[in-house]
């Protein structure tokens, strides 16, 4: 028997306005609001659409039947290597943290970019996320000196990847 109320599935266009919120919600919260950050981009309002093309997948978390998170990988867009993913837009509310769904939900990403064919994942964030670096190492990301590809995310200063 499990031991958690919440459940990761697909994002569906159905998703997307709570999505929006929650992204503009939590992203404040580490300071990550005006230009180079996440918050400003196109697809925020639209992610079923975003992640619906080739060896892109977003996923939701629901708890008791209202969305509260979620996460998708995609590939990084300005790599050399089309074998490299991105981590993206993983964001959850108060409500899901400190339950093992960012652990499971990453796990979930990584195991779709394994299926896809990539080979290395990245990911960027910011200075101040402590609880998702911490779950980043965890898992095996390692830190790097510089940002890889060109996600436009020029306010983010921390920069891992991870062998898949």
């Amino acid at each position: 028997m499990k031991d958690h109320n919440w459940k990761i599935r697909p994002i569906t266009p159905y998703d997307d306005s709570r999505m929006a919120y929650i992204i503009r919600n939590v992203m404040p919260e580490y300071g990550a609001k005006g230009d180079g950050f996440a918050i400003n981009d196109p697809e925020v309002d639209w992610m079923s659409k975003a992640y619906n093309g080739p060896r892109c997948a977003y996923y939701v978390v629901e708890l008791e039947g209202q969305v509260l998170g979620g996460g998708g990988i995609a590939p990084l867009e300005g790599a050399t290597n089309p074998r490299i993913c991105e981590l993206r837009k993983m964001y959850f509310l108060p409500a899901l943290r400190g339950q093992g769904a960012g652990l499971a939900l990453m796990q979930t990403c990584l195991a779709k970019a394994r299926e896809f064919g990539f080979e290395l994942c990245y990911l960027e964030t910011l200075t101040g996320m402590d609880n998702a670096i911490a779950l980043y190492q965890k898992v095996g990301f390692k830190s790097l000196d510089k940002p890889m590809g060109d996600t436009g995310h020029g306010g983010c200063n921390r920069f891992f990847a991870k062998t898949l």
